[in-house]
């Protein structure tokens, strides 16, 4: 028997997916989290018969007249794969709007069940619905569910009732009222929409009974002032962002981490004992300095990552991510894209693949590809480590330096998404209208399994990708273009350094022209976590964590004498990682979203140019405020520089004048 669970975005869908199937669904406290199908197999508890039932969680869809990607994926999964019953997921807060929607799915003439989700939420604001009332109005089943909750959730009930529904094959009784569907103009479609919308009313005005009036100003409504506020907004999100970076960078993860590098330190002395003397010590770096030691590296920073993903997780289901979009959503009109765009790049934080593939929910086809170029440029959770790294090595584990990150992307998003709406000509503007869900004490469970899922995939990632990576970067270190063992005192002999060496002449001027970090630079495109690794295995460095150890907490002296660089150019090299572009998955995720090679290719030369720039900047003018003179490489990077910033200037030009030949078209058509 074939589910589909179809609803509003927002409306507990996929926490009640994960609660009938037992799955772990990513879940989030607004709309746009779910951007195609998942599907899975009635758990045990819910199907004692243990029958074949599989449940579909398809996006929110606010009507079966699709405005979006997302939506067509419901729209065509209702209408072509034959669902043997839908479960309509209906917010009990809302039933006024989610109506509409279940009328629609009703006129198809398959068996419906309606969950009154989010009950626990209604119950505490006294409000009453009359369920029997609204079945017999609807002609199908209605049944009250709590999908955050493991008891006394509705769920069994629900189950037994979909089950019955779908063996029996009975089709609803559409109501009485005429089919938008069915319209041929758009004044029988509007009139038809009036009508379902007078239907509605009709109806929730019989069943619903409220305590307090949706036209008074609640106490959430009041916070939404402060929080939401146009101005008070953006001091409000820095604050918050800083404390959380904070907690993860600062306080609460270095902890955990120092105790998880003993463990990992541990490993690597229990290894080498077994090892012994006798050991070929290609085989022994090669197992030790490389996989180890490299991945240790790695591995190292998951306890950071893991609590600042438990607080993002806090804030997410708290409600106040949606905030973060309608307040950001002023700015970015401003340079032709919509709040919308704002939900991948916040997704984008936890990984940049599934907020690339986020970008679908937007309709305007230029401002979707727009948003797949720059959604990257979003620290997510593979650059945490580098972050934290030269956050650590360089600046004494500062929280400034993440939260600096994470508002300069915002700021480079921002100069971006204006350049790129130049270089097309094209200045349409698009609406954003966003449900802001209420705020609720978030779920310590949610966050902490949304934590571990992210953290698994961090090792299983640490555990593939960067232990081959590693491994190679180890072997070619070890060797010369002949085969030979390289001296400990001439490393820039092995082949690892024979590559790099000629990109290395190019970061020069970026204050990091040596070959161990063009190596680290390159291994990232694969995974950006490869770059901690890379420099861990070519610094031969185990312990990144502990700064004492390394002794780099007393100024910038003792860091050039490990990595050869200053301060300044460390951070330009953390900005050059974060806005180059993305590792190679995330790349194909963009090639599948924007559809087209052209902007895919401009794409990654856009990041590039953009890395480049930004890391210039920052060594050149750092260096100049630091010490008094101009960086290494001056004249060679502004040349440089000059033909990325000219390129681009050529092409702004070019489309502002694709832009003035269509005003005039529009001015002679109207003429």
């Amino acid at each position: 028997m074939k589910i589909a669970l179809a609803g509003n975005p927002n409306s507990g869908k996929t926490s009640l997916f994960n609660a009938i199937t037992g799955k772990i669904e990513h879940v989030g406290n607004w709309p746009g989290v779910t951007v195609e199908k998942k599907e899975g197999d009635v758990k045990q508890s819910l199907n004692p018969k243990n029958e074949h039932l599989v449940v579909v969680d398809l996006p929110g869809a606010y009507s079966m007249s699709p405005y979006t990607s997302e939506e067509s994926i419901t729209k065509d999964f209702v209408q072509n794969e034959n669902p043997d019953v839908i479960i309509n997921i209906v917010d009990s807060t809302n039933l006024n709007r989610s109506l509409f929607f279940t009328t629609q799915l009703l006129e198809l003439g398959i068996p419906v069940v309606i969950a009154l989700n989010k009950s626990d939420l209604i119950d505490k604001k006294g409000t009453i619905i009359n369920v029997p009332a609204l079945s017999d109005a609807l002609k199908c089943p209605a049944i009250q569910t709590i999908s955050t909750k493991s008891e006394n959730n509705g769920l069994s009930e629900l189950m037994e009732t979909v089950i019955m529904a779908g063996k029996s094959g009975k089709k609803q009784i559409a109501p009485s009222i005429r089919s938008a569907n069915k319209a041929s103009t758009k004044e029988e479609f509007d009139k038809a929409d009036n009508k379902r919308y007078t239907f509605v009313n009709d109806i929730v005005d019989e069943v619903e009974r409220r305590k307090v009036s949706s036209e008074k100003q609640t106490a959430q409504d009041k916070v939404d002032r402060i929080i939401a506020h146009k101005w008070l907004g953006i001091p409000i999100f820095a604050a918050i962002i800083y404390l959380v970076f904070s907690i993860s960078q600062a306080w609460v993860g270095p902890w955990f981490a120092d105790i998880f590098v003993g463990w990992i330190d541990l490993l690597y002395e229990g290894v080498a004992s077994l090892l012994g003397e006798s050991v070929n010590p290609v085989i022994g770096a090669l197992l030790l300095d490389g996989i180890i030691g490299g991945v240790g590296a790695v591995i190292g920073f998951l306890p950071l990552i893991m609590v600042l993903f438990f607080c993002l997780a806090l804030l997410e289901d708290s409600g106040y991510m949606a905030r973060v979009a309608i307040v950001l959503d002023r700015f970015f009109k401003k340079v032709g894209l919509s709040g919308r765009s704002i939900i991948p790049m916040i997704v984008g934080t936890g990984c940049g693949i599934p907020g690339v593939m986020a970008t679908r929910t937007i309709k305007n086809e230029r401002q979707r590809r727009t948003t797949a170029m720059l959604t990257p440029f979003m620290p997510c959770g593979a650059k945490l480590p580098i972050i934290a790294l030269f956050a650590a090595v360089f600046f004494g584990e500062n929280a400034w330096v993440g939260t600096t990150m994470y508002f300069l992307a915002i700021i480079v998003i921002i100069i971006g998404a204006l350049i790129i709406r130049q270089i097309t000509g094209d200045y349409s503007r698009s609406y954003f209208i966003m449900e802001l869900p209420e705020y609720r004490w978030p779920s310590i469970k949610k966050a902490a399994i949304s934590m571990l899922m992210r953290a698994k995939g961090f090792i299983i990632k640490a555990g593939t990708i960067i232990l081959v990576c590693n491994a190679v970067v180890q072997i070619l270190q070890t060797f010369n273009w002949q085969f030979q063992v390289v001296a400990e005192n001439a490393p820039e002999t092995s082949i690892l350094a024979s590559i790099a060496n000629p990109a290395a002449v190019l970061f020069v001027p970026l204050g990091f022209g040596l070959w161990q970090f063009a190596a680290a630079a390159v291994t990232g495109f694969i995974a950006k976590e490869n770059v901690v690794g890379t420099l861990a295995v070519t610094f031969s460095v185990t312990n990144f964590i502990n700064t004492e150890e390394l002794a780099l907490i007393g100024g910038s002296a003792n860091v050039n004498e490990i990595f050869g660089i200053t301060a300044v150019a460390g951070l330009s090299y953390l900005v050059f990682n974060l806005f180059t572009p993305p590792c190679f998955a995330a790349i194909g995720a963009m090639n599948s979203e924007m559809e087209s090679p052209k902007w895919l290719w401009g794409a990654i030369a856009f990041q590039l140019g953009m890395g480049y720039t930004l890391a210039f900047f920052v060594y050149q003018i750092g260096t100049l405020v630091t010490v008094g003179t101009l960086g290494q490489g001056f004249m060679g990077g502004l040349i440089v520089v000059m033909i990325i910033v000219g390129y681009v200037g050529y092409l702004m030009r070019k489309g502002n004048g694709r832009r003035a030949q269509v005003s005039v078209g529009m001015q002679g058509a109207k003429l």
